[in-house]
């Protein structure tokens, strides 16, 4: 049994944070967190200065992967939006995320070009294909301690009632956790969880602003959650900072205002672990 399926058998629910490369992923565990979330939508802020909206490729998101893997030890749900295309795709880049270290990963119902699960204009590819998509990564799959997380968009696009159909015929499938996105209310986020959450892992996705309603790790695993993500706050976060300190070092001309608000250079190095990989280095050279 692979970590991520002992995590979510817990009584509480797992809290991943949202990550975006391999220092975020570092630090995250380091900070003790037990699993992280790589954010299709962090990747695209992060790496293009872009929107969430289908620019990122699965080549890039592969990349940041492998560089996440090589640095932690901790479970990583991967968002893998589409699967990057229609099945033959999705089975493509399950085996690629699965080889380069992804324990669980998450495939969602939305049409080409998709957008970020919490801006307006989704569209969704037919319930059929979908279910085609589902059945096809779980084949792709080596191992069954991969898990694949299944999401549907619907509740935007055609309503409660119909997300509601589309996660039981995602349930039907067999995949191991199931990802209704963008509940607009704590009562149906309630109801799903009554439908689903004594069968199947579910995921609640918390986004600052966002249409869900923010709540607790605990208070969404009071309700029945067993996975909770905050996949862009770790990049507001980032991007709130970052102002502060551009605004700083262009007004004074110098860091010397935000020193207390920052590592130093020994600090940093210390995080990164450069002393050990020196250390490691000079074993090679004797």
């Amino acid at each position: 049994m692979s970590n991520i399926k002992k995590l979510i058998q817990q009584d509480t629910a797992l809290l991943a944070p949202g990550v975006y490369d391999a220092l975020s992923a570092l630090i995250a565990e380091q900070t003790g967190f037990k699993a992280v979330y790589l954010s299709g939508a962090s990747i695209a802020y992060t790496s293009l200065g872009r929107s969430d909206i289908g620019l990122t490729t699965a080549t890039e998101v592969a990349q940041v992967l492998g560089n996440i893997r090589q640095r932690i030890l901790i479970p990583i749900i991967v968002d893998a939006d589409t699967g990057f295309g229609n099945a033959l795709n999705t089975q493509r880049t399950v085996k690629d995320f699965e080889r380069l270290g992804a324990n669980m990963i998450q495939l969602e119902d939305q049409d080409f070009p998709k957008r970020c699960g919490h801006l307006d204009g989704k569209r969704l590819v037919p319930l059929q294909e979908m279910v085609g998509k589902l059945k096809a990564a779980l084949d792709a799959r080596r191992s069954s301690d991969t898990l694949i997380l299944a999401r549907t968009d619907a509740v935007a696009v055609e309503g409660f009632d119909a997300a509601m159909d589309r996660a039981q015929a995602f349930l039907e499938c067999g995949v191991d956790a199931l990802f209704i996105e963008a509940l607009k209310t704590p009562e149906q986020m309630q109801k799903a969880c009554s439908l689903f959450a004594k069968t199947i892992p579910m995921l609640a996705n918390m986004v600052e602003g966002g249409k869900t309603p923010i709540h607790s790790a605990k208070e969404l695993g009071e309700m029945g959650y067993k996975i909770v993500i905050f996949p862009g706050g770790t990049v507001r976060s980032v991007a709130f900072n970052l102002k502060q300190y551009y605004a700083s070092l262009n007004e004074h001309l110098s860091t010397q205002f935000r020193r207390g608000e920052m590592l130093d250079f020994d600090e940093l190095n210390q995080t990164i672990g450069t002393p050990e990989f020196l250390e490691l280095g000079r074993k090679y050279e004797s």
